[in-house]
């Protein structure tokens, strides 16, 4: 293919009160440097509409929902999720995870596809947190499951968090494999018990990190039957990052990247990338980040 078909929504930026730590700026920055660069072509940008109340509901409370679309949270509720509510919030985390339902799709398709957002793996079923509402993977999975469309499931989740909410929703759950490999002593400090965790050390660098994802990915991929892999491409393991704690490079990165992508289509697995997690101390710098790995995807499946 010559172009990869993302999903996007100029409402994925919303405007947060000044001096908020996050980069808001870094989804339209995201988007024009793929275009400009020809990683996405504006004919295969997929525009989604709100995730509907029904396909939320297949991982969400009632009650929770209720209280996003009605402005209830109380203010416990809003300091955990660490952005102040407003309808514009509930109207771009259902874009968002409609944006991953809709590159599962045409992941199904083509092979591959992405988000350039989502991957917001802190939410649970009643609530959110750590700057997550909606919890877009696990919706995905449930909504094509419930279409016949997969039955199994692999969730690669390399942003430097453990993605506690991913984990509890499907802990015990034989039809989705979470793998979360993450900061040991970072956010969250009650980790929740994914399909597989790896816990590293803080300062951690390429090659350790590289070996250590390649030991796990491929004993999982031998081992777990999957029909679609959903990849959280997290950018915060990048040195300097502000939540971060370990020790990439940029070429580190783009080894992660190319390792996880090569590994799933050597086994004929399609993906669906959404970008996670990335703090650098600029926007611009984090949206040139998340871009590697659709860069990466692009020069690997064209």
């Amino acid at each position: 293919m010559d172009a990869m078909r993302c999903a996007y929504h100029t409402d994925y930026f919303l405007p947060l009160p000044s001096g908020h730590p996050f980069p808001m700026a870094k989804y339209p920055l995201l988007y024009a440097n793929l275009l400009r660069d020809g990683v996405i072509a504006p004919e295969d940008l997929i525009r989604p509409v709100e995730a509907n109340v029904d396909s939320l509901r297949l991982v969400h409370t009632g009650e929770y929902l209720e209280l996003l679309a009605t402005n209830a949270l109380d203010a416990a509720a809003v300091r955990k999720l660490g952005v102040p509510w407003s309808p514009a919030l509930w109207r771009r985390s259902r874009l968002a995870a409609q944006g991953t339902l809709e590159a599962a799709r045409a992941a199904l398709e083509d092979g591959l596809a992405g988000n350039l957002a989502g991957g917001t793996h802190h939410a649970f079923p009643s609530h959110g947190e750590g700057f997550c509402v909606l919890n877009d993977v696990a919706m995905a999975i449930r909504v094509l499951q419930r279409e016949g469309r997969i039955h199994r499931a692999l969730v690669i989740d390399l942003d430097v968090h453990q993605g506690n909410g991913t984990a509890a929703i499907f802990e015990g759950d034989p039809g989705v494999f979470t793998f979360s490999m993450h900061g040991e002593r970072n956010y969250p400090t009650r980790k929740m018990r994914s399909t597989l965790d790896v816990g590293l050390a803080d300062g951690v660098g390429d090659d350790e990190y590289v070996e250590r994802l390649a030991g796990n990915l491929a004993g999982i991929l031998a081992s777990f039957p999957a029909d679609l892999v959903f990849y959280l491409a997290g950018v915060d393991v990048v040195q300097g990052d502000r939540y971060g704690r370990l020790a990439l490079t940029e070429m580190g990165l783009r080894r992660r990247e190319r390792h996880v992508l090569e590994s799933c289509r050597r086994v004929g697995l399609p993906v669906v990338i959404t970008i996670a997690g990335g703090y650098a101390p600029t926007p611009e710098r984090t949206a040139e980040l998340h871009a590697i790995v659709f860069e990466e995807a692009h020069a690997l499946f064209r």
